[in-house]
């Protein structure tokens, strides 16, 4: 992954991370393995789980202790009405962007289409 699309991540994959508890709730390694199948395969487990204590401290998810077959308990994240919120804010923000950056775009690559060129 280049240095631009990590950068970009940096900035969006909490939210991407929320939409994937949102989805079904889930312990950290589940929700690695589910960004990996969405095609976020460079992304490290070490990079998901500092997120998930991020998104802990700030109230955005629920945690559960569940026991775990091999090892210590597993803490299952799921999404509340303060991350549900912030999804829903962090769908509007990037609709809004695509939207302007896919306008851009069209205008830099057509011109000609722009009227009164």
């Amino acid at each position: 992954m280049g240095k631009q699309m990590t950068e970009m991540l940096k900035g969006t994959l909490e939210g991407i991370v929320l939409a994937v508890i949102a989805a079904s709730p889930a312990y950290g390694y589940e929700i690695t393995a589910r960004l990996r199948e969405q095609g976020f395969t460079d992304i490290a487990e070490g990079t998901v789980y500092a997120l998930l204590v991020r998104i802990e401290k700030r109230g955005l998810v629920d945690v559960e202790k569940v026991p775990s077959e091999k090892g210590p308990p597993r803490k299952v994240y799921t999404l509340n009405a303060q991350g549900t919120g912030y999804l829903q804010e962090f769908w509007g923000s990037w609709s809004f962007l695509a939207t302007r950056i896919e306008q851009l775009r069209h205008h830099v690559e057509h011109p000609q289409d722009q009227g009164g060129e």
